[in-house]
């Protein structure tokens, strides 16, 4: 028969606040923002409590810790808000894939130079891979003319942040924008 298993506590997220500051004494800003200076953590506490306030350590790290006399909730809410404000403005880089044989047709050529300007004005990485089947390996200098064709005319957009490396059957080029 098996021992029931006790999980522990989940952690708590945010910053300490009251009773959880470990710390015994707190460098205090109150609640206008003046700093008062190095107090012990109890007489803190019951100082924010006697004006309807929680102590909030804001800086742990530092010696003694800074401790603030604010709204709990309030801070919390307002963190979460530059947090979200933060993820809305990150633009997440992907990278896109445009195949190519090494005797491609000038208008296949054309549309997939057209889906690359695309790709590279909306801020994406281009891999461009060129694959090589049966006899087409024995003339490899075709693919590299077309690789180095893609780079020349991509060259005032994007930036060639891999040269072309052969890999197996394929040759490989990373495209970055400028």
């Amino acid at each position: 028969m098996r021992r029931p298993q006790h999980a522990s506590a989940p952690a708590k997220s945010g910053p300490r606040a009251n009773e959880t500051i470990e710390s015994p004494d707190v460098r205090l800003i109150d609640e206008n923002g003046d700093n008062v200076g190095v107090v012990a953590t109890k007489d803190a506490i019951e100082r924010a409590f006697g004006v309807g306030l929680d102590l909030v350590e804001v800086s742990p790290n530092a010696k003694p810790p800074v401790a603030k006399i604010m709204d709990l909730g309030k801070y919390k809410y307002e963190l979460q808000k530059k947090k979200n404000e933060a993820k809305k403005k990150q633009k997440i880089i992907e990278v896109k894939e445009l195949k190519f044989r090494p005797n491609i047709d000038e208008h296949d050529y054309q549309v997939k130079m057209k889906n690359m300007h695309k790709f590279i004005d909306e801020g994406d990485k281009v891999k461009v891979t060129l694959r090589f089947r049966g006899r087409e390996m024995a003339h490899q200098e075709l693919g590299m003319e077309v690789l180095m064709r893609v780079k020349q005319e991509m060259d005032e957009k994007a930036r060639c942040e891999q040269m072309p490396t052969m890999e197996g059957r394929q040759m490989t080029m990373v495209l970055a924008p400028r």
